[in-house]
């Protein structure tokens, strides 16, 4: 099979030059790489084609990419990203089955990023905080999967383009849209295959991974709301319910010696287990990162569930 890796980018940067780099060594016999930047730049490798979108979202900049590519799959890896060696040669085989729509794969931290970007990926790696979607963070069994990522997603082109591409209005959260159609309209299969691994720089610990949280979670918040299929599940209400929980504990605590010690107990079982989900290294930046995307996520879920619309920049 024939792949176009569809890269969406601002402009030229070190993390582009990596993912580039790092794609031009794949162990594939043919596939393209397509970069959407908002201007023209040069690069010299007849595999590499510069495709200039001007200022737009991401998702337009994948669907730019997708009307232009020539390969069977449309492999979506974003610019912070690069792929292992044998990325596309593992995520292809899962192809072979026709009711295969799509093939996802962990994005794990590179160990060379600073410790505050490896804080970060703990963070997301950790069940307390991604609950039952630790594996888009690290290695974990093949299942199949109703929503994935764009920044590791390869999706067979004529099923990308029966749904008309990426839901531009929506982003982040173009990827969620795509999936829930893929799954829910077409009653096509994603598969989540380990093997398929990229390596994903993380946000720094606080505020560009705060900044990055708050984002996830207005959308899924709303999300929950207007495609209940796939984002009105549990795990992400939590965040939210800890929040409630905390305002309205520490208020009742004030007028009961009964509700202030059942409080008290449980902010302490909290902290324990926020403590042993942050052993390792950096124990301190986890620490603190888990808690904060707790009262961040669950903070901005509650907004974007309370939203009427959403702007693309929020």
């Amino acid at each position: 099979m024939t792949v176009s890796i569809i890269i969406a980018v601002k402009t030229w940067q070190k993390n582009l030059e990596e993912c580039v780099s790092s794609c031009l060594l794949l162990n594939y016999p043919d596939f393209e790489i397509i970069v959407i930047p908002d201007e023209i730049f040069e690069y010299e490798n007849p595999n590499v084609r510069i495709i200039p979108s001007s200022n737009v979202s991401p998702a337009e900049k994948r669907d730019i990419g997708a009307k232009v590519a020539e390969g069977e799959i449309l492999a979506f890896i974003d610019d912070d990203v690069y792929p292992s060696i044998d990325w596309l040669i593992n995520a292809i085989k899962s192809f072979k089955d026709p009711d295969i729509a799509a093939v996802g794969g962990p994005a794990l931290t590179p160990e060379s990023d600073s410790p505050r970007r490896r804080a970060s990926g703990k963070v997301y790696e950790s069940y307390l905080v991604s609950g039952p979607y630790t594996y888009r963070y690290r290695k974990e069994r093949k299942r199949f999967v109703d929503d994935y990522p764009s920044c590791n997603l390869l999706v067979r082109k004529d099923v990308f383009q029966e749904l008309g591409g990426f839901d531009t209005k929506y982003w982040p959260g173009e990827d969620t849209k795509l999936c829930l159609d893929m799954v829910h309209k077409l009653n096509k299969k994603i598969i989540y295959d380990p093997e398929a691994l990229v390596y994903h720089h993380r946000r720094e610990l606080f505020i560009p991974h705060l900044k990055q949280v708050k984002s996830y979670a207005l959308h899924r918040g709303y999300f929950a709301k207007v495609f209940p299929e796939t984002s009105c599940k549990p795990a992400y209400f939590i965040p939210s319910l800890f929040v409630l929980g905390l305002v309205a504990g520490g208020l009742l605590s004030q007028f009961s010696v009964v509700v202030r010690s059942i409080y008290l107990f449980t902010l302490l079982l909290y902290f324990i287990l926020v403590g042993l989900a942050s052993k390792g290294s950096n124990p301190l930046l986890v620490f603190i990162g888990i808690v904060l995307t707790h009262l961040t996520y669950g903070l901005f879920f509650i907004k974007g569930l309370l939203s009427k619309s959403l702007k693309e920049d929020s």
